[in-house]
């Protein structure tokens, strides 16, 4: 055993490789800022491999000995030096642990730099960690809900019923707005072309299946991702900026049942709702067209369409707009989750999410019509 080493607050015994700092007495930024130059004579012997701590005898603590043990975990980590935290308080080792060592320079590589095989790694690396991020996200989604269910979520009903606003009455407008106009679309030119074949009542049969089964999910799902999925994200990439989520962790707080789960539950369960919605709009929006320029009555329009949409178009369409509702509100979550620390990545999180939400909407109604194709619906 050699010689101790003293200072302020701190006594340091070295018992061959390894080292033992006790810390005591109290540690806050008004009682003494010289701390912070003493980390790198510690640990300047040679010999040592491992420092570990004793905080038995510590007394109040703030900032300051989350710095000071900060800037001695550095020069560690520079050192190559074992940083063995176990004799800290819990409550430190959480907040040392959002202080992320930072990079050495030398291991950041510019993507310029790189060849096409490099980057083409790279792309897939990254792809491959976002399916990782995203299956976990839905499979703690399911666990979760499970656990809601029972009351066991640690999940705000005042923020619940906030989304369920926000992502139902008033989203109202522009889905009813954007059906509305896709309906009378799909008549006029569906028309057009049934009217060369003298054929013009079967424009019914034509909005019918084609508001319900396909386009009121689909429009609905695109509006509320360049909507609500974006908004998802710039929100939580905000809340990432300002450190808030840090402080949702450091507190106990679980971030999952107080940011993600009440998203996604009140986007999955107004997306049926407002898919109803859009469909009785769309097909109000053909019956228009149908009207006014076919000169289909309103009755004979009604009649073709009850007899064109069955029970299992309807149940299709349903089941499209919970999966796009799920993976809209998803995806916004995990690119926000994942988002960095400035202004720009909020713009950024924003607008990968709305893309995103698009993209893998239209790719979930390729895979329903393939499935429903097979099993015959």
């Amino acid at each position: 055993m050699t010689e101790p080493l003293t200072g302020r607050g701190w006594l340091a015994r070295i018992d061959g490789t390894n080292m033992v700092l006790f810390l005591s007495g109290e540690w806050t930024a008004r009682d003494d800022v010289s701390r912070m130059q003493v980390t790198d004579s510690l640990v300047q012997r040679s010999n040592i491999q491992a420092l570990r701590f004793d905080s038995s005898n510590l007394g109040h603590w703030d900032s300051s000995l989350l710095v000071f043990l900060s800037s001695l975990r550095e020069v560690s980590r520079r050192r190559r030096i074992v940083f063995d935290q176990t004799g800290l308080p819990p409550a430190a080792r959480r907040l040392l642990a959002l202080l992320l060592p930072a990079a050495p320079p030398e291991s950041v590589v510019p993507l310029r730099n790189a060849g096409i095989a490099e980057r083409v790694g790279m792309r897939a690396f990254g792809l491959w960690s976002d399916l990782i991020g995203i299956t976990t996200l839905i499979g703690e989604t399911i666990l979760r809900t499970g656990a809601a269910v029972r009351g066991r979520a640690r999940t705000r009903i005042v923020d619940l019923l906030a989304y369920l606003e926000d992502a139902g009455i008033a989203a109202l407008p522009m889905v009813a707005l954007v059906n509305l106009l896709v309906g009378g679309i799909v008549a006029f030119v569906g028309g057009i072309q049934l009217r060369r074949l003298g054929a013009e009542i079967y424009v019914a049969d034509l909005i019918g299946v084609t508001e319900v089964r396909e386009m009121a999910p689909l429009m609905t799902a695109i509006v509320m991702s360049g909507r609500t999925g974006s908004a998802y994200a710039a929100e939580i990439a905000a809340m990432q900026g300002s450190e808030e989520i840090d402080a949702l962790q450091a507190i106990g707080i679980p971030v999952f049942d107080y940011l993600i789960l009440p998203r996604v539950s009140a986007l999955t369960t107004m997306m049926p709702l407002l898919c109803m919605y859009a469909g009785a709009l769309g097909l109000f929006g053909g019956l228009a067209v149908a009207v006014t320029m076919m000169n289909i009555s309103a009755a004979s329009f009604v009649v073709q369409l009850r007899g064109a949409v069955a029970g299992n178009d309807i149940l299709l369409g349903l089941a499209k707009s919970i999966a796009f509702g799920s993976w809209i509100a998803i995806a916004g979550c995990r690119l926000g989750l994942k988002a960095g620390r400035s202004a720009t990545d909020v713009g950024h999180a924003a607008t990968a999410a709305a893309v995103s939400g698009i993209v893998g909407v239209i790719a979930l109604d390729a895979l329903f019509d393939v499935c429903a194709n097979a099993f015959g619906l």
